[in-house]
């Protein structure tokens, strides 16, 4: 006679079958099903970027055109849509019917094909964040260590001993409870307020633990493995009182989409891992705080419907989105889950506060 288990262990597995065909469903339902890791296509720098027919691959062409030419009619200089790393769409508006004026205030240059170059301005923090996580691999940086530790004492206007207790990982979360121009507010790691004077310091930190200043390191860490080649960090005019980091990351709306890509890899490159702690990554797209369970470290996430602090999400979007978000509605959109990073540089849309959810809406009509 066969033992009991020997039938039970049948049932057990039907049981977790069962149980996991559950959970897929109700992902589905909840439009966060995980996508399957398919092997993603990595440009080669200096050689075409191979592209793919939205029809090949289950999208719709003509609702793909229709969200593009939104974005562009919404003042978009340009729009990149990848899938699985190849280029599905992309559009940009002609550079000679931006008004002067306009032009002077978007644009560092142009790429060799006459595109936009731009000061992609907080998507730049993004950058920042990956940069910060190699330094951490690197031993070069703890996130817990004191902001003092690098810079020493004297680097905000807070007291010494409030100034101690700032972490790192403050910095990388918007929680250092400090004003903009670094005067004290709240203890740290008790209050979230976006504060890209304080956010700064971080650059500052990295150039003194590497001894490299902020182009070489970007360019030997990110930008040269990626093949970003039209992107580099441009001396920012400054602007009264409200200029608040001296320094802008110039880049294209092709080369941002090479660093989505990065991300969409989980850190690697056709095969190379550049960003090696996995933690880090994944705690860097995920709420890092208790404060706003819409921010990672320097990323925004889709997650959450909590709306502090006057965000929201992009409704129409998927829930896994995460993005690199700049002044002006300049994006960095990666979608894990369609295999998508989407890109748009560009002025301000007319209605920026509707422009995101518009957009995504038109494209999400296009998915198969």
């Amino acid at each position: 006679m066969l033992p009991l288990f020997a039938f039970a262990v049948p049932a057990v597995r039907l049981f977790f079958l069962s149980l996991g065909l559950g959970m897929v469903c109700l992902a589905s339902l909840f439009g966060d099903e995980p996508r399957a890791k398919k092997s993603l296509y990595f440009p080669v720098a200096g050689q075409e970027w191979s592209t793919v027919d939205p029809e090949a691959v289950g999208w719709d062409k003509g609702e793909l055109d229709v969200a593009l030419e939104f974005a562009i009619q919404n003042r978009s200089t340009g729009v990149v849509v990848l899938h699985d790393g190849k280029i599905m769409a992309e559009r940009y508006r002609d550079l000679d019917r931006v008004p002067a004026e306009l032009k002077q205030r978007l644009i560092v240059r142009t790429d060799d094909r006459g595109r936009a170059i731009e000061d992609v301005a907080s998507c730049q923090k993004s950058v920042v964040s990956v940069l910060v996580g190699m330094a951490k691999y690197k031993q070069l940086l703890e996130l817990d260590a004191s902001v003092g530790t690098y810079l020493g004492s004297g680097w905000s206007k807070a007291s010494l001993e409030q100034e101690s207790q700032i972490q790192i990982r403050h910095l990388l979360t918007m929680t250092s409870g400090l004003t903009e121009q670094g005067a004290f507010q709240a203890a740290a790691g008790t209050r979230w307020k976006y504060n890209t004077g304080m956010y700064a310091k971080l650059m500052d930190v990295l150039s003194k633990v590497t001894n490299k200043d902020r182009n070489q390191l970007t360019r030997e860490w990110l930008t040269e493995p990626l093949g970003m080649s039209d992107s580099d960090w441009v001396k920012r005019k400054l602007v009264g009182a409200r200029t608040t980091n001296q320094y802008g990351f110039a880049t294209s709306a092709r080369d941002l989409a090479r660093f989505g890509l990065l991300m969409l890899a989980d850190g690697n490159w056709d095969g190379n891992v550049l960003v090696h702690d996995k933690q880090y990554f994944s705690e860097s797209i995920t709420t890092s705080q208790k404060q706003n369970p819409f921010y990672g470290y320097l990323w925004w996430l889709n997650r959450n419907e909590f709306e502090p602090n006057g965000q929201k999400p992009v409704l129409a979007a998927p829930r896994d989105m995460f993005v690199a978000k700049g002044k002006g509605n300049r994006r960095c959109w990666v979608v894990p889950s369609l295999g998508l990073v989407v890109t748009r540089l560009g002025a301000p849309p007319p209605d920026a506060r509707t422009f995101d959810q518009e957009f995504w809406k038109r494209l999400m009509r296009a998915k198969p």
